[in-house]
């Protein structure tokens, strides 16, 4: 029974996702998905950083990091710095437009999220927070022990 319901959750929970997904992309105006605004997110954060660091902190190849520049720097929404004392240094800046475009994703994101929410009373969003917090800590918690 347990095996069950856990196919059903994930099967919920894929769906949960494909809809935000949809909802997001049909309110956002650039063609992006979730890779380039979490590198825009970072860019902001953290301030100019070489594509190698992007990849890594964020946990893509460095070849997806590079589509994924390219991208952001054809739409304007990050540009390339180069270091005058050695030019195979490169780093990516977030550009004005790219903080913006942040600015928005963010806005339609929380927007699409409390659509989602807005059927649960407020003991089944504390409820449910609580169940997301113990999926979380025992993500980290297997992090740890690696």
């Amino acid at each position: 029974m347990k095996q069950k319901n856990i196919f059903k959750l994930i099967h919920a929970v894929e769906q949960m996702n494909n809809e935000n997904i949809m909802q997001f992309t049909k309110a956002f105006q650039y063609p992006l998905g979730i890779s380039p605004i979490l590198v825009l997110s970072e860019l902001h954060t953290k301030g100019p950083q070489k594509q190698a660091e992007l990849a890594e902190t964020i946990g893509y190849t460095k070849g997806a990091m590079t589509s994924i520049s390219e991208k952001l720097v054809k739409l304007g929404l990050a540009e390339r710095l180069y270091d005058e004392n050695d030019r195979r240094t490169i780093q990516l800046k977030i550009t004005d437009a790219g903080e913006k475009a942040l600015q928005e994703a963010q806005a339609i994101g929380q927007d699409v999220f409390m659509q989602l929410f807005e059927v649960l009373n407020e003991d089944e969003i504390n409820h449910y927070l609580q169940i997301q917090e113990k999926l979380v800590q025992g993500i980290q918690d297997r992090k740890n022990k690696r």
